[in-house]
């Protein structure tokens, strides 16, 4: 039996406030045609946290925008009150003074913004609807609430995902982090190619971006061209700057269990209706699904058959076949 996981990732709202084109079909009718809001409720959230009190992380996200939650961050109270560090994402669209100050006062430890360009032709391409100046001057009342309440938290990261539509601004993007005084950027791939054969026919269009886009079909001296630029203007500008492998690793060949993949050891996700998968990578639960952690028991779920059958396939010559394609299973998430 797998020892109980410290951190879980639950997605608080199934909906989104923007199109994007790294999601180019809208597979979620929840709250379209009479059918009830894609939010989590809280009662459930706070059930499922009460099945883990030894849990050291909790990260509010998933497909849709947390800020759309009207109990986000009660959530995040709840949560750090316990003692639980706390972090969410946000496309940084639906923001406010007030909620810049809830951000702080909830006591929210991380907030990820996802930007994906550095200018606002780029931006707004690949987030349908968004609009670059909006999120950049969002960003700035949040940093301001923070000097207003005298806090260092919620932590500011940039989320940046590497497209060959945007791969070209990284350099600038480094710079733009700087102008803005935020000193850590997490760029990373497209995380999953959507390519095993029980993939669902609706979600044919996401396979399709992602195999336009995805940096695995790029030059490898044009990936490390930018990537050494953007790494030098880092160090330059004092800026942390992750990023990814230019080629997926031969782990999935020589590594075995957590140093494979760690997920199903170390944590669980849940999405809004509480249906449990082994990661955020995985998303939906048409995709996969261990069941309803709120009927049938997070803790059950976690401890039953199903789960552990899955831990060993993963850590065997013959993983799942939904992992296979996984850009952290193949090291260059």
């Amino acid at each position: 039996m797998s020892e109980m996981p410290n951190f879980l990732q639950i997605e608080p709202v199934g909906q989104c406030n923007l199109k994007c084109q790294m999601c180019p079909i809208q597979f979620r009718t929840d709250g379209k045609d009479g059918k009830p809001l894609a939010f989590m409720k809280f009662d459930d959230f706070v059930k499922l946290i009460g099945e883990f009190p030894e849990i050291q992380e909790l990260h509010l996200q998933g497909l849709g925008e947390p800020m759309m939650h009207p109990q986000l961050f009660e959530m995040v109270a709840f949560a750090a009150k316990r003692g639980i560090k706390v972090s969410t994402n946000s496309n940084m669209t639906l923001f406010s003074q007030r909620r810049a100050e809830h951000c702080v006062t909830s006591g929210l430890d991380s907030l990820h913004v996802s930007v994906d360009g550095a200018t606002a032709e780029t931006f707004e391409n690949i987030r349908v609807g968004g609009k670059f100046e909006r999120v950049i001057s969002n960003v700035e009342i949040l940093k301001k609430a923070k000097e207003k309440l005298k806090s260092e938290t919620p932590h500011l990261r940039l989320i940046y995902v590497l497209m060959r539509q945007n791969l070209h601004e990284l350099p600038d993007f480094v710079r733009l982090a700087e102008k803005l005084n935020v000193h850590e950027i997490f760029a990373q791939h497209l995380c999953h190619d959507f390519q095993e054969s029980t993939l669902p026919e609706h979600y044919s269009p996401m396979r399709d971006f992602v195999n336009e886009q995805t940096l695995l079909h790029e030059a490898v001296e044009r990936v490390q061209h930018f990537f050494d630029e953007a790494r030098a203007l880092a160090q330059e500008h004092k800026v942390s700057l992750r990023l990814p492998a230019v080629r997926p690793s031969e782990r999935t060949t020589t590594a075995r269990g957590r140093k494979r993949c760690s997920w199903p050891w170390d944590g669980m996700y849940f999405s809004y209706d509480g249906q449990s998968m082994p990661c955020c990578m995985i998303s939906t639960p048409d995709r996969f699904s261990f069941g309803s952690a709120v009927k049938q028991g997070a803790r059950q779920l976690w401890e039953g058959e199903r789960y552990e059958s899955f831990r060993q396939s993963l850590d065997s010559e013959e993983p799942p076949e939904i992992c296979r394609s996984c850009a952290i299973y193949q090291g260059r998430f």
